[in-house]
This record gives structure tokens, C-alpha cells and sequence, in this order.
């Protein structure tokens, strides 16, 4: 096999290198040692380097090399296999693997070791992918900057005095450092998404319903969904269709069979979009906090959309500012519910304080949640209380709907929607702390579609005048994810944004 240089592999998409990995003009276990030696340079600093990512809560070494060893010999031996067989791949620490620990990035659930793996963590495992290490994020995927884990707070590649985004900037900060190819996160209130467009990466939250959440730590079940993250739409295309599919373990698993990802990878990408009707929502673009420059560059992506023969309209999108309310509301009730499991007694922390049973609760509690979590947590109980349950939750319900209905008559005038992922680029680390609700302001753009269940994509669209990444946002009918891949690959075809990197020190040699 040729011998390539870190920085060549590392520079490589998922499916470039899968298609290498194939030809056998590299061998998994190498392109494996090569993304654990970068990773590992990285994760062995002390927390406080101001230079350290802090990407990964987790290496898994030697579970990976073995499984890299045996993907090998299957190519070796002429066996059919996915695209994605021997590529590296980190996950979010949320989603279970019987190779590691399993946290959420919480004191609480400190030193668990989940006995099954995540239905899509299966998937990957049987088509051959390699799992290399667990990612940093907000703790119970809580946050939008990846600053509230009990692991320390990652950063952003692109400047490591800005955060990552999160929850999922870990698996963000992974790929576009050059730790691994591409990555799974989850994605709540635009946890897959906002990371993307602060790094300068392409990411989908699929259609709910098509990934299984069966091993996925439960924060807010009615709006989560696992999501790939990756350099590319066809990276995507290729992720998707192998952890999507049915799974008779979650009763919320709709489609029958996996998404047919042979129209996005052995199609045209630099075909047309030719009778494709695009909207443009104006309560998007005319929203207060919206930067001048991520706004002058979404417009931007949507004249190129219409140089390749897009149609793009200005559309009406109401309801935007109850958006993030009903969102905020629905969420902290359902993690209220959620996360009363962790109580000090069937696993996980427990206080070695705690003396008697209502101690072990409280100060197991007390002790293994972090603010956010518990602000949250108590936020929660207080909309789902008898005296405001009527007011508040019953309320936000009747919202849900009518934010659902708003954005399906808009899909019946469009095929997709051009948005903003977030209101600015990526924050400073500490931004804001003191205030989370005008913090909270940066998920407006995304939470909407975690409420509506609909797809939405991430993909680069340019740079502010600091060098930061801005994002685009499209967003589909539901179980319309192919379309939205496919017309974000036509897009990358015509650009080239996502091509361009963070700076890194490369790592050479293997472990």
C-alpha cells in the first residue's frame, strides 16, 4: 500500500477516504493510527492549555485498531463492503458504545459503561466503520457552546478563543480539526446544526423519525434526533444511509427502510436545480440579532442557488419569535421528566455524603448536575407544577402546532427554505455566561424544526470579516433529506467554502 502523509490523509473527506481504503492504496489501521495520533496530541494537554480543542472525552485505542484490523481483512479478502468500511468516526458522548464510557458529559454519570450500543452506533459498526473516540459537549447535550461539561470546555478550531457551539461542538471541533473525518452528534434545539456553522462544517438534523433514538441519552425525547457531521453533503448522504432505517426498539421510528443515498453519490453533483422553488423567509432575515455579515452571506448562497437555476422566493414564515419560548418550554419540561432517573441509587454518582434517602437524592443531584442542567431541570418542573401547567405547557402544545402548520404551508409554495443557522459566527468563550436567556437567542433560527420534526442542513456559505464561518440553514418537507443533500452538494459543486480548513499542527508518524 502507498504510504501517505498525515496531513494528506487527515485532509481527506469520509468518502474519499472509504474509496482509498477500498483500492487498498491505504489500509484502515493506518488511517486510524493517523487520526488517533492527531487526536491524542491534542487530548493529552493539560485542560487549561489554551491551545487544546478538547474535542474528546474519550480515545478508544484499542477497541478501534482491533475493529480496523478486522475490516481490513475483509477487504483483503475481496468482500463487499459500505463506503464508509474502515473510515474513523467519533460520536457524541450521549449515544451509547459498549467500547468506553457513556456520560453526557456529567458528574452524574461518571465511569458508566452502557451494556448495549446505540441502534445507530450498530449500524456503523456493521458496515464496517470504525468508531475512534467519544466526543465533548454541553452536559445532557444542554447548551450552545459546549462550555458546560464536566470535561472542560472545548473550542473552536478556527480560534480557540471561540467556542466550538454546541451541544455537539465536540464532534464539530473533531472534524474540523482534523480528528477524524466525520462524527455523530444530536441535535435538539440545533445541536447539530449551530456547530456546523460555527466550524465551517456540513451537518443534518434528519427528519424525526428516521434515526432511531434507541441508545441516545434522553434530554428532550419529542425533539431529538442523532445526526451526522462531516465536511461534505455527501458525506452525509452516505452517514444517513447507513444509520437511518427502522428500529422496532423505538416506538418513534417511522421509515421502513434506510435513505437510498445512490442519487446523491453516484449522481451528478454539479448538475442544475432547474424548477427547484427556494423561500426566503423575511422574519428570518429581518430578526433584530441578526449580523449584517451572516445575513450578506446567506443572500449570497441564494444568488448562487439562482445562478443554477433556482427559483428563489421571499416567503412569509410567522410565529418566529414564540418559537424559541415554546421550544425553551417543551424542552425543560420533558428533561425535567427525563433526567429524574439519575438519582443516586440504580447507577451513576452518588454523593458520599448523602446519610439518609432524601439525602442521596438531593445531594446526588446537587452534586452531579452542573447550573445549567439543574437550571433547566427546576425550569421544568415549574411549567409542568398544577398551577401552571395550563398556562405554560398546555399552552406551549397548542403553539407547537400551530409553528408546524405555519411551516408546512410555506413547503406547500417551496420545495426548501434558505435560513441562517445562527444570528452571529462563533462566540467567545464565556460570552455571555451571565444572561442565558438573551444566550439562549442564538438557537432562534433552529430550534423551530426540532419542534416541527422537519429536516434541516447545515452547509458553509462564507466568512465574516474576522475569518469566522457563517452557515446556511435549508430546510425540507418531511423525509425530504435527500433533496436538501442533493441541492447542498450542487451547491459545494459551484463553491468552495467547506473545502477550506481551520489551521492545525500536523501530526506525522503513528502511535
Amino acid at each position: 500500500m502507498n504510504s501517505m502523509f498525515s496531513s494528506e490523509i487527515r485532509d481527506l473527506s469520509a468518502l474519499e477516504l472509504g474509496s482509498l481504503i477500498k483500492e487498498k492504496k491505504i489500509s484502515s489501521p493506518e488511517a486510524v493510527k493517523t487520526y488517533i495520533a492527531a487526536a491524542k496530541q491534542d487530548f493529552e494537554k493539560p485542560r487549561d492549555d489554551e491551545t487544546k480543542i478538547n474535542a474528546f472525552t474519550e480515545i478508544l485505542e484499542e477497541s478501534a485498531l482491533s475493529a480496523a484490523e478486522a475490516v481490513q481483512k475483509r477487504i483483503d479478502k475481496g468482500e463487499t463492503v459500505s463506503p464508509l468500511a474502515g473510515v474513523p468516526v467519533a460520536i457524541k458522548d450521549n449515544i451509547c458504545d459498549t467500547d468506553g464510557t457513556t456520560t453526557a458529559a456529567s458528574k452524574i454519570l461518571e465511569g458508566f459503561r452502557s451494556p448495549f450500543d446505540a441502534y445507530a452506533v450498530e449500524k456503523l459498526k456493521a458496515a464496517g466503520a470504525v468508531i475512534i473516540g467519544r466526543t465533548n459537549m454541553d452536559e445532557f447535550a444542554m447548551g450552545s457552546t459546549t462550555e458546560n461539561s464536566c470535561y472542560g470546555i472545548a473550542r473552536n478550531p478556527w480560534n480557540h478563543n471561540r467556542t466550538p457551539g454546541g451541544s455537539s461542538g465536540g464532534s464539530a471541533a473533531a472534524v474540523a480539526a482534523g480528528f477524524a473525518p466525520c462524527s455523530l452528534g444530536s441535535d435538539t434545539g440545533g445541536s447539530v446544526r449551530q456547530p456546523c456553522g460555527f466550524c465551517n462544517l456540513t451537518g443534518l438534523k434528519p427528519t424525526y423519525g428516521s434515526v432511531s433514538r434507541y441508545g441516545l441519552v434522553a434530554h428532550a425525547s419529542s425533539l431529538e434526533q442523532i445526526g451526522p457531521i462531516a465536511r461534505n453533503a455527501r458525506d452525509l448522504a452516505a452517514m444517513l444511509s447507513v444509520i437511518s432505517g427502522r428500529d422496532e426498539r423505538d416506538s418513534t421510528s417511522y421509515i421502513k427502510e434506510p435513505f437510498d443515498a445512490c442519487g446523491i453519490l453516484h449522481g451528478d453533483p454539479g448538475g442544475r436545480l432547474d424548477g427547484l422553488a427556494i423561500g426566503i423567509p423575511k422574519s428570518y432575515f429581518e430578526f433584530p440579532g441578526l449580523n449584517k455579515e451572516v445575513r450578506a452571506r446567506v443572500l449570497g448562497a441564494a444568488e448562487t442557488f439562482r445562478s443554477l437555476g433556482a427559483e428563489i422566493r421571499e416567503i412569509e414564515l410567522p410565529l418566529l419569535e414564540y418559537a424559541l419560548p415554546v421550544y425553551l418550554i417543551i424542552a425543560c419540561a420533558e428533561a425535567a421528566s427525563n433526567l429524574a432517573r439519575y438519582d443516586g441509587v440504580k447507577y451513576g454518582y452518588r454523593s458520599p455524603g448523602a446519610k439518609t434517602i432524601e439525602e442521596v437524592y438531593s445531594k446526588t443531584r446537587g452534586e452531579g448536575f452542573g447550573d445549567e442542567v439543574k437550571r433547566r431541570i427546576l425550569f421544568g418542573y415549574f411549567v409542568l407544577s398544577s398551577e401552571n401547567y395550563e398556562t405554560y405547557y398546555k399552552k406551549a402544545l397548542k403553539a407547537r402546532r400551530m409553528i408546524k402548520t405555519a411551516y408546512d404551508r410555506a413547503l406547500e409554495s417551496c420545495d426548501l427554505l434558505l435560513a441562517p443557522v445562527s444570528p452571529a459566527t462563533a462566540y467567545e468563550t464565556g460570552f455571555r455566561a451571565e444572561d442565558p436567556m438573551e444566550f439562549y437567542q442564538g438557537d432562534i433560527f433552529t430550534a423551530s424544526l426540532n419542534l416541527t420534526g422537519l429536516p434541516g442542513a447545515a452547509a458553509p456559505c462564507g466568512f465574516d470579516e474576522k475569518g469566522m464561518p457563517v452557515g446556511m440553514q435549508i430546510v425540507g418537507k418531511a423525509f425530504g433529506d435527500g433533496l436538501i443533500l442533493d441541492t447542498i452538494a450542487k451547491y459545494q459543486k459551484a463553491t468552495d467554502h467547506h473545502k477550506k480548513s481551520a489551521k492545525r499542527t500536523d501530526c506525522e508518524g503513528g502511535i
